[in-house]
């Protein structure tokens, strides 16, 4: 009974801290509710999220919103062709000491923050790029051979802008790979627009109140980590990641949109984070377990960008938002 009692005190506890932390976001931000659950999710899940949209939507600012909401450090670093490794990672300096000798000290460059926001990381150099590689996927730096550690929690939300490519490096597969989502920005509608120039030309609106610290956040992510996962909805997980290779050694064939479009599926990772999110979602949701609504709704920010289209598919208009729709609706929930 009282392991029953604790698992209901924390998903009161984390649905009520979520439902406030929307309502206290939304003072700043119009929109974009269904954005902040997937940022959020991926947060208390230890991931990153690519967020891909033209600019002017609200993605700084949201960043920003949210870190102050959450009592988390923040910062910016705008991507560059010119920006150079150490820019990000900070680089060691001579100074002196109090007896007077030169010595070495480091100096923390932005990514030393709760939350970094990688604005236009694919205007930047593939040298500079993969500065965030190890600080992304051992949540470490190394400068001058040693390694500094960064703050827990650390989150990078990067961004791209899909309308403008010229002179920019597009992320290596492997990069892409490390992200957790990749989030959609869409523009907001007409009764979202008015009230944007309501909230946005009228007098500042009071600082935002902080909901949820760092320890709340690593609290929950153990909790996200003990949601139980039962094996019927394991195993259909698993055959929706499966069903993204065109070629496999099963004996239920992939979709046709995959047969035709795909070149190479998701990777284990993205069985990984579409496993975790659906666990975050339903503790955020207040329920005990996961189910196959968890799964399929945290499908396609947890494997668009994990899914290589051939030339043919962007020739005919094929994303891999379409090819995931249609993996939903021909992969069963059971077999």
């Amino acid at each position: 009974m009282e392991a029953v009692a604790e698992i209901e005190e924390r998903m009161q506890s984390a649905r009520g801290s979520f439902a406030e932390l929307k309502a206290e976001i939304a003072r700043a931000i119009v929109g974009h509710e269904e954005l902040i659950e997937q940022v959020f999710i991926a947060l208390v899940c230890g991931g990153h999220c690519l967020l891909e949209g033209v600019p002017g939507l609200g993605k700084t600012l949201m960043v920003r919103s949210l870190g102050e909401t959450l009592s988390l450090s923040f910062s910016r670093i705008q991507f560059t062709p010119d920006l150079m490794p150490a820019d990000i990672t900070g680089t060691n300096v001579l100074t002196d000491d109090p007896s007077g000798r030169k010595v070495f000290e480091f100096q923390r460059g932005p990514v030393f923050a709760h939350i970094v926001l990688a604005d236009e990381i694919n205007r930047a150099t593939p040298k500079t790029q993969s500065a965030l590689l190890e600080a992304m996927q051992e949540q470490s730096v190394t400068v001058g051979g040693k390694a500094h550690r960064l703050e827990n929690p650390f989150m990078v939300l990067a961004t791209q802008n899909p309308i403008e490519m010229e002179g920019t490096y597009p992320l290596p597969e492997a990069q892409v790979d490390r992200f957790f989502f990749k989030l959609l920005l869409n523009y907001p509608t007409r009764e979202e627009l008015g009230r944007i120039a309501d909230l946005t030309t009228a007098a500042p609106a009071s600082a935002l109140r902080e909901v949820l610290d760092a320890a709340a956040i690593l609290r929950m992510r153990q909790w996200v980590r003990e949601v139980p996962l039962a094996e019927t909805v394991k195993d259909y997980a698993v055959r929706l990641v499966l069903a993204t290779h065109p070629r496999r050694e099963r004996d239920d064939e992939p979709g046709s949109l995959v047969r035709k479009f795909v070149l190479y599926g998701s990777s284990p990772r993205g069985l990984q984070s579409l496993i975790l999110a659906a666990k975050a979602r339903a503790l955020l949701s207040g329920r005990p377990n996961v189910s196959f609504e968890d799964l399929r709704a945290m499908l396609p920010p947890s494997l668009c960008h994990r899914l290589i289209l051939n030339l043919e598919a962007d020739a005919e208009g094929i994303n891999a938002g379409k090819i995931l729709d249609e993996i939903l609706t021909q992969v069963p929930e059971v077999i």
